[in-house]
């Protein structure tokens, strides 16, 4: 069979500009025509007819055509699913798993439903847990301590006592908890970092369970940006441990980061409980049409790049952005009821670094309705595996700070705007720690992240077994009879 050559030069010319069925049948029938001008082509004895001819070009454009069915299938099933999202561009993705309309996780490396079983360290039980909960004279007052932005070591440990995962049998348990409330116990003066890790140490050698697993089932709450860095020995004793932060980065000044991605869990930061409660809310969102400003930034400078270019920018472009060159103390100093009401009055929240990548304000944006744009590059956002950050936030080079940013923003469509609001809304109750009477909270999505990480089977250096199952120690003493205080693994 042969074609003559301008024939293909009109082929390709087609192909780019006609539909391709088309152009399939005009080429086949060009083929089909050329066959004539040609010699019989044979095959096994049998002659290639027209009949043949037809039967081939029929069986090409029936294949196409499942093919091309089968291609819009998909996308036909994504949008008659409840998860399925609003905007065009991203049809074909989920912003998360639901269940009764709330967020859920998959069975898929999680399970069906909660299982897991937690045994939480009393306080009068472990020498030295009282001073790291409640400062070295126990003068401490943990309700500052609940209620400030880091109140996430209180709240925990508190929801953790009344669960019904909790279980008072150490030999039946998946996780240990250890309560301290380091960050606050610091900023109150009642340790020094010094005494936080004398103190930690003289704790955990005291922990038969802490020493047969290497600390790997043990659960240790870091609310700050500083991360298990006011632990200064954590590299040392709590390197496999698992941390329950909200920050995922400190690299800037600590040189290193204490959170690993595939032992830790990232928790969402300690909004104020006036704006997380059921009811009426200290401050309810605006409605888009009425809010002043296209963006805003709430946040003192503190020396910080990122922080300056946005407070310059707002004075260059005052009907745009907001921010203000806030102080600790008065009066450039918005306390709570003012902060709220600011923060609700533009329709993006600017979220740049602080002293470290994470920031409350992230959090706080979700409960008055403006969308973040998180201008942060190593942050670390909690329940990765559930929400699609890419359908309710932005998140902008700390970079490329400048008119840009504003200009893009601006660029927006109101009713695209709306549509992240309402997807946001959807999973702001992840961000609450409530009892877990509630369908959706915090403490839901820490339980399934933590059952994601149970095992079977605890080992550590320091650990041995024998033919019967029986765990042992290095002089070969059996885990029953293990004392403390005991070297650490």
């Amino acid at each position: 069979m042969t074609i003559d050559k301008p024939f293909i030069n009109s082929y390709i010319l087609c192909s780019s500009s006609f539909p391709s069925i088309a152009c399939l049948i005009w080429f086949s029938m060009g083929t089909l025509n050329s066959y004539h001008r040609t010699k019989r082509i044979w095959h096994h004895g049998t002659p290639c007819t027209n009949t043949h001819q037809i039967g081939a070009l029929l069986l090409i454009v029936a294949t196409l055509f499942i093919n091309r069915l089968w291609d819009h299938l998909p996308s036909a099933l994504h949008n008659n699913s409840q998860c399925s999202i609003f905007n065009q561009d991203r049809s074909h993705r989920k912003l998360a798993h639901f269940n009764g309309g709330y967020p859920s996780w998959p069975e898929r490396g999680y399970g069906s439903h909660l299982s897991l079983k937690i045994y939480v360290y009393d306080e009068n039980e472990i020498d030295g847990l009282k001073p790291l909960m409640y400062g070295k004279e126990g003068v401490v007052d943990v309700d500052i301590c609940y209620q400030g932005q880091w109140g996430t070591q209180v709240k925990i440990h508190r929801l953790l006592l009344s669960s019904r995962f909790r279980t008072r049998k150490k030999e039946e348990a998946d996780f240990f908890f250890v309560p301290a409330y380091v960050k606050c116990v610091h900023m109150l003066e009642g340790l020094t970092e010094e005494e936080i890790n004398q103190t930690y140490v003289e704790v955990l050698s005291q922990m038969p369970y802490f020493r047969r697993s290497g600390g790997r089932d043990h659960i240790f709450v870091f609310p700050s940006g500083n991360g298990a860095h006011f632990f200064t020995s954590w590299k040392t004793f709590l390197n496999r441990s698992i941390f329950l932060t909200p920050e995922g980065d400190r690299t800037d000044n600590k040189n290193s980061s204490s959170f690993h991605t595939w032992k830790d869990i990232i928790i969402p930061g300690n909004v104020h409980d006036e704006m997380t409660k059921n009811g009426a809310a200290l401050v309810e969102p605006l409605p888009l049409s009425k809010r002043n400003y296209l963006a805003n930034y709430l946040g003192r400078a503190q020396g910080l790049k990122g922080r300056l270019q946005l407070i310059e920018l707002a004075r260059q472009y005052p009907d745009k952005l907001e921010a203000p060159d806030l102080k600790h103390d008065p009066p450039d100093k918005l306390f709570k009821l003012e902060y709220f009401e600011h923060l609700r009055n533009a329709k993006f929240c600017l979220i740049p670094r602080g002293l470290s990548s994470w920031t409350l304000r992230f959090y706080e944006s979700f409960f008055v309705e403006c969308v973040p744009v998180i201008i942060s590059d190593q942050i670390e956002l909690p329940f990765q595996n559930v929400i699609d950050y890419t359908q309710i936030t932005i998140k902008w080079p700390a970079t490329r700070i400048g008119p840009q940013l504003l200009e893009y923003l601006e660029s927006i469509p109101d009713e695209v705007i709306v549509g992240m609001i309402a997807r946001g809304r959807q999973v702001k109750c992840l961000w609450t720690y409530a009892p877990e009477i509630e369908p959706c909270s915090a403490m839901h999505g820490i339980l399934w992240e933590l059952q994601r990480k149970v095992r079977v089977f605890h080992q550590s250096t320091e650990t041995f077994w024998l033919h019967n199952g029986t765990i042992v120690n290095r002089d070969l003493v059996e885990f029953h009879n293990w004392k403390p205080p005991m070297p650490l693994p």
